[in-house]
């Protein structure tokens, strides 16, 4: 159902008159949530979504909620229902003042489906693009087992992980990114304002250009057709990639690729075993059965290899054989996991040996973001010294050419 504004007037507990606005799904829903927070509705009024007032959207781009503000959520939500508090008031202090409106309104939907007797782990599911298949199963396995609070502190534990992978991998390559956004600007620039300066002087001078003069002059005198299409190509890429990334075909030639890629690929590697052991781990632990947190880890993995072979193991469960064989045939994760989950296999402590493979591959990326750090500052550094020297050498190389020749005058 889609969601609406509306604007909001209320009497406080204390009889102070209070106002606001949310996106709900519906006028009810929006009672429901005032109702919950102790206040009296005077009228809700349902907003306009035409002209000025229309939400903008960009086709193609994801529309989901981030992982951060997931794991604040589960990690606030545990904590109130820790203290005692009933799930609809803490769904409602929480959907109050998270700060993400898409999360906020999705959360005043699961109180309006709960208000109608759906439990909990259902309202969740039916909010798919904010609530994830794997946190709405440890949901209801810990509803079902009557411990939601340690399931929603194992949901927060994960995503706080997955965050901080998240956040070192952003600080790792934010520093090439602005290095290499400030070569091609530069480049750019050089090419459209600075190069025709000289073809002046060149022309002025005659004679024959050297051949990365030329190339430059060249590239000078067709910027005003090639830089257009340079921006229309980019911006249609963009929207392109933003459409099919998720898709099964693209994920499927791209993310075994990623896993392959020279310095980075053995980075990304570490970053799916760290996430598919961490979560595989924490579902076990909750009493989620293996073939179930098979499938829920794959879909999670983030990786379309990752999610097929673990696809294929989840084969090899279902028919009764070892967990750890056809980890180790898969090709894509590296020896030490099947080995340390055989053991855990054979000691019955699968669930722990997991955890421990998660620390290891976390401290692992920890270590190799900061190498892969220290590395390509120097590569970023001498490509762009590469870049704008060679094109200020190409552009005095015809007046090198002209001293030696006055010299052998």
């Amino acid at each position: 159902m889609p969601l609406e504004e509306y604007q909001w007037r209320a009497v406080s507990v204390a009889g102070a008159e209070t106002k606001g606005s949310m996106e709900a799904a519906s006028e009810s829903a929006v009672l429901a949530k005032l109702r919950a927070q102790g206040l009296t509705p005077l009228s809700v009024i349902a907003q306009s979504k035409t002209g000025l007032n229309r939400d903008i959207e960009i086709p193609g781009f994801s529309k989901g909620v981030p992982i951060k503000d997931l794991a604040v959520f589960t990690k606030q939500f545990a904590g109130l229902i820790h203290a005692g508090l009933p799930l609809m008031r803490a769904l409602a202090i929480i959907a109050d003042q998270t700060e993400n409106k898409k999360l906020s309104s999705a959360l005043v939907a699961v109180q309006a489906d709960i208000e109608s007797g759906s439990s909990f782990s259902t309202a969740l599911a039916a909010q798919p693009d904010v609530f994830p298949p794997l946190m709405v199963s440890l949901v209801n396995v810990g509803e079902t087992g009557g411990f939601l609070a340690d399931s929603l502190d194992a949901i927060a534990r994960s995503y706080r992980s997955d965050v901080d992978l998240q956040q070192k991998i952003r600080s790792a390559m934010t520093y090439p990114i602005i290095v290499l956004v400030i070569a091609v600007v530069g480049v750019i620039a050089m090419i459209t304002f600075v190069v025709p300066v000289f073809t002046e002087m060149f022309a002025s001078m005659g004679g024959e250009l050297p051949l990365p003069t030329q190339i430059l002059v060249t590239l000078s005198g067709n910027m005003w057709w090639i830089l257009p299409i340079l921006i229309v190509l980019t911006v249609a890429g963009v929207i392109w990639h933003s459409r099919v990334k998720n898709s099964d075909r693209f994920r499927g030639v791209v993310d075994p690729f990623t896993l392959k890629m020279p310095i980075f690929g053995s980075l990304a590697t570490k970053i799916a075993v760290a996430r598919f052991a961490r979560n595989l781990s924490m579902m076990l632990k909750a009493g989620v059965p293996l073939m179930q947190g098979l499938d829920l880890v794959g879909k999670a993995s983030g990786n379309k290899a990752i999610e097929d072979a673990l696809s294929s193991v989840r084969e090899s469960v279902r028919l009764g054989r070892s967990f750890a064989l056809p980890l180790a045939k898969a090709g894509v994760f590296p020896p030490m996991v099947s080995q340390m989950v055989s053991v855990g296999e054979e000691s019955g402590s699968l669930p722990d040996m997991l955890e421990s493979i998660a620390d290891f591959y976390e401290t692992e990326v920890n270590t190799a973001t900061e190498q892969l750090t220290s590395l390509i500052e120097p590569l970023m550094m001498t490509l762009l010294g590469i870049l704008i020297g060679g094109m200020v050498i190409a552009l005095y190389m015809p007046m090198f050419t002209m001293y030696e020749q006055l010299g052998a005058q």
